[in-house]
């Protein structure tokens, strides 16, 4: 499993949000990875094997997603930051995602 992973969820269809491009970037805008939500919604592999301790960013690009649906969206982004400690051993950010609203939360 990859030190860093994510899902997204459609609340409005209550399915998973496909074909979502996922950046993940140290604070300072240093591209580490970049991936694709699969068929489940979830991208199991995001970025290196372990991180330094420090303040990350994944964005979603939700705009593209919605597009792709024929929906307007007020999001055409979402930005996650977080705070990576090193002795972790992994990181999982879940995005729950309608068109005018979203949530995140730490996963495990």
């Amino acid at each position: 499993m990859s030190y860093i992973t994510a899902h997204v969820l459609d609340s409005v269809t209550g399915t998973p949000a496909q074909g979502i491009t996922v950046h993940l970037e140290t604070v300072d805008g240093l591209p580490l990875a970049t991936a694709e939500t699969d068929e489940d919604g979830r991208v199991p592999e995001l970025g290196p094997e372990t991180l330094e301790s420090g303040d990350y960013r994944i964005t979603f690009r939700t705009g593209e997603y919605f597009a792709g649906n024929n929906q307007p969206t007020f999001y055409p982004f979402v930005t996650v930051n977080f705070t990576v400690q090193a002795q972790q051993r992994h990181y999982h950010v879940p995005l729950l995602l309608s068109p005018f609203a979203f949530s995140t939360y730490r996963g495990s």
